[in-house]
């Protein structure tokens, strides 16, 4: 009965998640949004009753879902790129964030609320949506403008900043101190640790990789990558980091290699079924009620996300040398947040360190976010 329930459950995920973004393309709606839809039609909070039977199967997969979504990143991340994203996008990146968890944290103090719900949204706040700024420059043809590529160094940047967010708020979370001693020495601990995995990594993977790859076979290949993902996330998991971080890595080590294109073309398929099953599992958390409970923080946190991330990092990007059109529509094509802050608000609830209130929200404020990314741009 098990398997049957099972099946059951991914039937009506995927077909409900297929109708609801089939409207979204048509509409020309981030797709994103229709996956987290699709949850809150077949959650539990959606009357008059839950369509699936066992979320903890569920959730189990959309873990799954973000190791692959983090491990795509990493594969389009590698030094090559870091060193020629430029000055530009590493003073932009660091400006709009710095500003943006400091805005976000004052914001969670404002409302009243603890320490840890102010920190976890400062975070949410920070990062802006890969997924959603890349299939909206795609879709407007976009993508080969002066502003865009910007856009994408930038957005590389964050990324890896999101990772050391991540790793640092679950060091944090664990010890429940908020003291400069502490984050110092969680920072050095994980600097260390990236450090030692990409020098080994790098003189170890892609060799391993060409050697593999010699027998012209997708499917060993395929496997070789998952089995190289499974164990380094399983291992970076035993040294207590987060299995997003050990995703993100192993990826960017990966992306070292001489096969990297044709393993993109190889994981694209299960990041798609897996990564529409995390968005789906975002909506099954999503209580509705909260949208009426907590409307006046929505509607502060999101005019902030959309005001902060256009002067930040419009300011970034005019400080590091760019005109003021180009810095201006920097700022608007980044002004959103996405599944980084997803990632975040899930960290919160798993640690068991966050208000119940702060993912709903979260996800109520990334859905209005992104809603205005084309229009903005």
């Amino acid at each position: 009965m098990h398997a049957e329930a099972f099946i059951q459950d991914l039937a009506v995920i995927m077909l409900v998640a297929g109708m609801v973004t089939l409207l979204f393309h048509r509409f020309k709606l981030p797709v994103v949004l229709g996956y987290i839809l699709a949850g809150v039609i077949i959650g539990p909070h959606t009357p008059p009753f839950s369509l699936i039977h066992d979320q903890n199967t569920i959730h189990t997969l959309a873990e799954l879902g973000l190791m692959f979504l983090l491990f795509s990143l990493g594969l389009e991340f590698n030094l090559k790129k870091l060193g020629k994203v430029g000055a530009s996008a590493l003073v932009a990146g660091f400006i709009e964030i710095t500003l943006m968890m400091f805005v976000g944290y004052s914001l969670g103090r404002f409302f009243q609320w603890q320490p840890m719900d102010a920190l976890f949204l400062g975070a949410m706040m920070a990062i802006s949506s890969t997924t959603i700024i890349v299939k909206a420059l795609d879709e407007l043809n976009l993508k080969n403008h002066r502003f865009a590529q910007l856009i994408f160094g930038i957005l590389l940047v964050e990324d890896v900043i999101a990772i050391a967010i991540i790793a640092l708020l679950s060091g944090i979370a664990t010890s429940g101190s908020l003291s400069a001693g502490d984050v110092f020495t969680t920072l050095s601990k994980l600097v260390l640790f990236m450090v030692v995995s990409l020098l080994v990594g790098i003189l170890t993977i892609p060799r391993l990789l060409n050697f593999v790859d010699k027998f012209r076979s997708q499917e060993m290949l395929l496997v070789t990558v998952l089995g190289l993902l499974f164990g380094f996330c399983l291992l970076v998991v035993k040294l207590q980091y987060s299995m997003a971080l050990g995703a993100f890595v192993i990826g960017a080590i990966i992306a070292e290699s001489r096969q990297v294109k044709k393993i993109e073309r190889l994981i694209e398929p299960l990041r798609d079924m897996f990564s529409a099953i995390f968005f789906v599992a975002i909506g099954l958390l999503f209580n509705p009620s909260v949208l009426f409970e907590h409307t006046f923080p929505i509607v502060v946190i999101a005019s902030a996300v959309i005001i902060g991330k256009m002067v930040s990092c419009s300011i970034g990007a005019f400080i590091s040398g760019q005109d003021g059109r180009t810095s201006l529509r920097v700022g608007m094509g980044l002004a959103q947040i996405g599944e980084f802050s997803f990632i975040i608000a899930s960290l919160g609830i798993s640690l068991k360190v966050t208000s119940d209130f702060l993912y709903p929200i979260a996800v109520a404020v990334a859905a209005v976010t992104a809603l205005t990314t084309p229009f903005f741009m």
